[in-house]
């Protein structure tokens, strides 16, 4: 059901960026087209290399290409080019970006120009993930008509146990195939 879908990820800075690698992987096998929007913070966890090669186009950082060619990269025309935008790893930084409107990198901004649906994979320590401000960042992101797949609960990166793990690739895929398989039935 992902055939020719036109597929946003956006990776932010979180131990859980690993996974954005498998997630790209899952998503061309599927067939579907994948552009990669890399936070500054999340390049210290994967490589836009990485990504790049995985997703076979490369992995936007910045709004302004580093070549001094002039050109930059267009966050309205990724916002409509895409069929779902699906932030994965999101950090608490960038839902409470989200949440309030706030765009000051390549991926804020093009979230805010996006007309698809917005799927995000929070990840993030259980005291993070459970602080009352992320929480009403959450119902913000929600009341908005964004789709939050919610992040599991396991053994985390800073050796606590509870909820904050980002939801497996398989599973980030299950949610978009669900979602676009019942706009198909409708």
């Amino acid at each position: 059901m992902l055939r020719h879908k036109k597929i946003l990820l956006g990776v932010c800075g979180s131990i859980a960026a690993y996974k954005a690698a498998m997630l790209v992987r899952l998503l061309v096998k599927a067939e579907a087209e994948v552009q990669v929007i890399l936070t500054t913070s999340a390049s210290a966890f994967i490589t836009p290399v990485t990504l790049a090669t995985l997703s076979k186009r490369p992995a936007l950082t910045e709004f302004v290409r580093n070549d001094q060619s002039g050109q930059w990269n267009n966050h309205v025309e990724l916002g409509l080019w895409a069929d779902a935008l699906v932030v994965a790893p999101a950090s608490a930084n960038t839902v409470a970006k989200f949440a309030r409107g706030l765009c000051d990198n390549l991926l804020s901004a093009t979230y805010l120009s996006a007309r698809c649906p917005v799927f995000v994979a929070p990840a993030m320590d259980l005291d993070m993930y459970q602080h009352p401000a992320v929480q009403e960042n959450f119902r913000l992101l929600k009341s908005y008509g964004n789709h939050i797949i919610e992040a599991g609960y396991g053994e985390l990166a800073s050796g606590l146990v509870g909820q904050g793990r980002m939801a497996e690739p398989e599973e980030i895929v299950q949610h978009l195939e669900q979602y676009f398989t019942s706009r198909a039935i409708v």
